[in-house]
């Protein structure tokens, strides 16, 4: 069994799409949210990102997986650095966080192939 993390975000994304239709003033609030979340501070935004992933891999949500993978290509996340991330999740989640760690490198590789 073989997932597209490129065909789940494009699938999440249009379905966005309608619920901000629905939920604007929701949608609006949740992305400014998110930007100001992931500005650069003290921890730069990749940083932000690899726990963005992390968090996504402890959620066992293959959207956000896709999503934040593909936003640490955009920001040049090596293979090692996502790695060293996923094992923190192993070693905080057990074997759930190892089957979507491996999901997670599915993706990274995936999205990596893009660029």
């Amino acid at each position: 069994m073989s997932k597209s993390f490129n065909d789940i975000t494009k699938h999440v994304s249009s379905n966005m799409v309608k619920l901000h239709k629905n939920i604007p003033e929701t949608s609006k609030a949740f992305s400014q949210l998110s930007s100001a979340s992931t500005v650069d501070g003290v921890l730069d935004k990749k940083t932000k990102e690899l726990i963005a992933l992390a968090l996504a891999v402890g959620a066992r949500c293959d959207a956000c997986i896709g999503f934040h993978t593909k936003a640490l290509v955009r920001l040049g996340a090596t293979e090692q650095e996502v790695a060293e991330t996923l094992g923190v999740c192993v070693a905080m989640g057990g074997g759930p966080s190892m089957m979507y760690a491996a999901e997670a490198v599915a993706s990274f590789e995936e999205f990596s192939k893009d660029k």
